[in-house]
């Protein structure tokens, strides 16, 4: 059982910086890919950014792009998003998640098979 954990999220003013952690249990963290996602009040869970398993492809969401960044740490079996130039519109649930498999399709839920419980991130303006 694959258990995600994520950290950091918290309350901070627009224009300011956050990096989201997410801890994933097991020995197998670097043969998949890996998701951020998030959900606002009375919104559906949506894509924020994708990582491959070796770093060397990463996505966006066109609403974050030059201002996240998402990376991982194989050998810490953590995946980080940064956050930068935050904006009320950014406060969310945010969640990580597993993409087993290759190929395309990064912002489909449907294609990630574990989810961690959120952090919450809430941008005051």
């Amino acid at each position: 059982q694959v258990q995600l954990v994520e950290s950091g999220g918290g309350l901070v003013q627009a224009g300011g910086s956050l990096r989201i952690s997410c801890a994933a249990s097991g020995r197998t963290f670097s043969m998949y890919g890996m998701g951020w996602f998030r959900q606002a009040p009375g919104k559906e869970r949506e894509f924020v950014a994708f990582i491959s398993r070796s770093s060397t492809i990463t996505r966006y969401t066109d609403s974050v792009k030059c201002r996240f960044t998402i990376s991982r740490d194989n050998a810490k079996n953590t995946v980080y998003l940064q956050m930068n130039s935050l904006k009320p519109e950014d406060t969310a649930v945010y969640y990580c998640a597993r993409r087993p498999g290759d190929g395309s399709r990064w912002s489909e839920l449907s294609r990630y098979d574990y989810w961690g419980q959120g952090t919450q991130v809430t941008v005051s303006s």
